[in-house]
Order: C-alpha cells, then sequence, then structure tokens
C-alpha cells in the first residue's frame, strides 16, 4: 500500500501508467508540471531516463531549458514515445529529436532553431508559434488536418463561428510557418502544400458567400492555388468532355450536313458522332479552329465560351507548370 502512494500517480486510459518514485504533489519529477526542468543537470537527466526506459507519455517539460538534448533512439526504427507531452516555451534550441512521436502533444511557443526534427510523428500535435528558424523538418508527419483546424471544423459544424474563426486563424498562422521554414530548408514541395493549407485556412475565415470566398474556392479548384498543375489538366478534359456532351445534343455542320444525335440512329451512328464532337471540342479548346466542324444554333454560344475558357486554361497552366519546375 505504502509502495502504491510512493509511485507516480500518473495514468491514462489507454493504459499506460508511471512507476517512477513521486514528489508530494503524488506526481513523480518529470510528470509534475509544477517542476520547472531548468537545472543544467536536466539534460544528462532527462537522456538517462529515456535511455533507462523511463515513460515519457505525458511528461511536464513547460519552459525547460534543453538545449543540444539527445532524444533519439538510436539504432532502433521507431523513436521515444513521447506522446501527450507538454513542451510550452521549452528551450529545444539544437536538440535532436529525430523519428519522436510527439502525437497529441504541444508544443505550443517550443524553441526548434537548428533542432533536428526530421520523421517526427506531430500529428494532433499544438504547433502554434514554434520558432523553426533553421529546424531540420524533413519528413515530418502532421496529419491531414491540424489539431486547431480539426478544431475548428468542428466550433463550424456546432454553429459557433466565433471559436472556429479564431481557431482557423491559428492554423493559418501555423501553416504559414511551416511554410515559410520548408522554403527556408529548400522542401519546395513541403512549402507548397503547406501554401495551399494556408490559404484554404484563409478562405475558411472569409464571410461564407462572399464573392472573395468563392473566387478563393474556384482557384483552389481550378489550380490548387497555384500548386497543383494536374488540376488545371483535370479541369481541362472535364470542360471537353462536357461540351462534347453538348454539341452531341445541340449539333454541329459538316460538310452541309447537320450531325446531332437521335434516338433513331444506331449506337455506332451514335457514337461516331460523339466521338465526332469529341474532336470538335479538343480542337475548339485549343483555339486551332480547323473549320471542317461549325457550330450551329446553341453550339455557337457553348463553343465561344469553350474558346474562352481554353485559352485562360492553357496559359494558367503553363504558368503553374513553370512555377513547379523552376523551384
Amino acid at each position: 500500500m505504502n509502495q502504491k502512494r510512493s509511485q507516480c500517480c500518473y495514468h491514462e486510459d489507454e493504459g499506460f501508467s508511471c512507476t517512477e518514485p513521486a514528489e508530494p504533489s503524488g506526481l513523480c519529477y518529470w510528470h509534475d508540471p509544477k517542476i520547472i526542468k531548468d537545472k543544467p543537470e536536466d539534460i544528462a537527466r532527462l537522456e538517462e531516463y529515456a535511455r533507462g526506459g523511463g515513460m515519457l507519455r505525458g511528461i511536464s517539460l513547460k519552459r525547460a531549458q534543453l538545449p543540444g538534448i539527445d532524444l533519439v533512439r538510436h539504432h532502433q526504427k521507431t523513436g521515444f514515445d513521447m506522446s501527450h507531452v507538454e513542451l510550452y516555451r521549452a528551450n529545444l534550441q539544437g536538440a535532436h529529436m529525430f523519428n519522436l512521436n510527439l502525437q497529441n502533444a504541444s508544443l505550443m511557443k517550443a524553441d526548434l532553431r537548428e533542432a533536428n526534427v526530421h520523421c517526427a510523428n506531430l500529428v494532433n500535435t499544438n504547433l502554434l508559434g514554434i520558432k523553426w528558424n533553421g529546424a531540420k523538418i524533413e519528413n515530418i508527419h502532421t496529419g491531414k488536418v491540424l489539431k486547431q483546424e480539426r478544431l475548428a471544423n468542428e466550433a463550424e459544424r456546432l454553429g459557433e463561428h466565433e471559436i472556429a474563426q479564431d481557431y482557423f486563424e491559428q492554423t493559418e498562422e501555423i501553416y504559414r510557418d511551416l511554410r515559410k521554414a520548408a522554403e527556408r530548408e529548400g522542401l519546395f514541395a513541403m512549402a507548397g502544400n503547406y501554401l495551399r493549407k494556408e490559404l484554404t485556412m484563409r478562405r475558411h475565415q472569409m464571410p461564407k458567400y462572399s464573392y472573395s470566398r468563392m473566387l478563393s474556392k474556384m482557384i483552389d479548384i481550378f489550380c490548387g492555388y497555384g500548386e497543383a498543375p494536374t488540376r488545371v489538366i483535370g479541369f481541362s478534359m472535364g470542360l471537353i468532355f462536357v461540351c462534347a456532351l453538348l454539341y452531341l445534343f445541340t449539333g454541329l455542320n459538316y460538310d452541309g450536313n447537320v450531325h446531332i444525335f437521335k434516338l433513331s440512329n444506331s449506337f455506332t451512328t451514335n457514337l461516331s458522332l460523339f466521338f465526332n464532337c469529341l474532336y470538335y471540342s479538343v480542337v475548339t479548346f485549343t483555339t486551332l479552329g480547323y473549320g471542317d466542324f461549325t457550330p450551329i444554333g446553341y453550339s455557337r454560344a457553348i463553343a465561344a465560351i469553350e474558346a474562352f475558357t481554353g485559352s485562360f486554361t492553357i496559359a494558367l497552366f503553363v504558368v503553374v507548370f513553370v512555377k513547379k519546375m523552376t523551384r
């Protein structure tokens, strides 16, 4: 019974418990949030604690002074499990944090300048206000959505628009900081991905049915804010196919004969007409204009819209593609 009282009372619903000797607070030295780990010997003590198999989940390192600490699990495929760790304003300059599992942790306003965070698991981690200058962030895993982004979506679903707005602002700031850090490290593909997410979070802060928000959404759909040339290709192919179907039902003129869909035609005939319309749609989209097929009736309006959109889309693709390649 006395032994139980002398053990740290930290426990997680997942079944993880700490068995270290408890301080008067009932928690061990590392899990006690009231103890600031800023002593010079704390770096060596924490490294020894980690190497000795001590439980790192949920430890409190709020405002800790741990510059240059080595928390790499050498010669192992998986890093140390530091889930739920509190690292608010912790000084981790030059720290070695390769492959750490920091899932559900808080790194809010932590100093990670020149730190090695390569391959770290940052899923559902609070990344607000981190100092990333010089940090090695290749292959960090932040998940499909950030913690604040998930909270913003939940608040918006519940109608808590002010709360959602605040979380979207925080998420935009986090993505912006990550983008800048990736650009400094020359990780331009990663930077482009964070740029898209940053602008998406900015869009969510705009009035729901405003012109600026709809325009932003259209840019995202068409080209992923200039970071997704494949979206431009997909939109082009979709437009060509849709216009081909419209030409099939509105009719095209070829050598004095009207090519139009009729139920009385055989399947083979209508299929051949569709491929002719598809050919004309490609020619119109690319503004080649051979002149063998000519639009009639409503087809004229469709052709005019497609030609205008095609010229704009081709120019957009060139800009987006060159932007990606020149990086």
